[in-house]
């Protein structure tokens, strides 16, 4: 069974800041660490890796330094571990990013891939459903039990507003998981000695053979113009009186500043 686990290296949300000059995010000087979703898709891998045998291999794509996220999940224990950096990939929206990651997959072979439902500085959800859509595989989003998994076919519990579906699929598939699938181990000392021995395959344009005019900027039909802090506002105002009081004043006070 051959698991691939991609992965995406972000900033600590406590630390974020923005610069005020330019309105983009910035990452010096603030910590980065794995996109909690994905812990979870690493976690999934490992036990299914631990029932079915197997490896499981983590992905992500990202600058140089994002090789120490690598190393973390292979102390988890992730078996190997890749690193898409290129300088052809700067500045990849979601669309950009799937098409690199599946161009990798496709060179490192997979039965079933996982990924976090969404990472916590985008917040998209686009990049698996996406990924699945460029390898041409079936997708189930917002995994949140796995019930069975063979050689063939795998059946889950897909989260969902009142409840939950049971969808199963056959192989090879993608699936993006939610923090109730499980509970991520922490690395373990054997862990952490083989992440410091592990070797990171490294991959750039040329070893996932991708289009040019796929990739990065040019690859991107979308772009991010200007992040800004929503603006606080310390105005409150308390209605008071019965339920039904309170509703007719909402709805006066609503209609008294047209958003009604």
């Amino acid at each position: 069974m051959n698991i691939i686990v991609c992965i995406k290296q972000v900033p600590d949300t406590a630390e974020i800041r923005i610069n005020p000059e330019t309105n983009t995010l910035m990452r010096e000087g603030v910590p980065s660490i794995i996109n909690p979703f994905d812990l979870h898709a690493i976690e999934a891998g490992i036990r299914i890796r631990e029932q079915l045998g197997g490896k499981v291999t983590v992905l992500t794509m990202g600058p140089p330094q994002a090789e120490t996220s690598l190393r973390e999940a292979v102390a988890m224990g992730a078996d190997e571990a890749a690193l898409l950096s290129d300088k052809a990939f700067a500045g990849s929206d979601t669309w950009a990013t799937s098409y690199t990651l599946a161009q990798a997959i496709k060179k490192l072979g997979s039965d079933i891939v996982f990924c976090g439902k969404q990472a916590i500085d985008g917040d998209t959800a686009q990049v698996g459903p996406e990924t699945a859509e460029f390898l041409d595989i079936p997708h189930i989003s917002y995994v949140k039990k796995i019930e069975e998994v063979t050689d063939n076919t795998i059946r889950v519990q897909r989260l969902m507003d009142e409840g939950y579906d049971i969808v199963e699929s056959s192989l090879p598939v993608l699936l993006t998981v939610v923090r109730e699938l499980n509970q991520p181990r922490m690395p373990s000392l054997k862990g952490k000695m083989a992440a410091k021995k592990a070797e990171i395959k490294k991959m750039g344009i040329t070893d996932i053979e991708a289009d040019e005019n796929s990739l990065g900027l040019k690859g991107s039909p979308t772009q991010v113009r200007k992040i800004f802090a929503p603006e606080i506002k310390a105005e409150r105002k308390m209605i008071e009186g019965t339920p039904e009081e309170q509703v007719d004043n909402l709805i006066k006070e609503l209609r008294e500043i047209k958003c009604l």
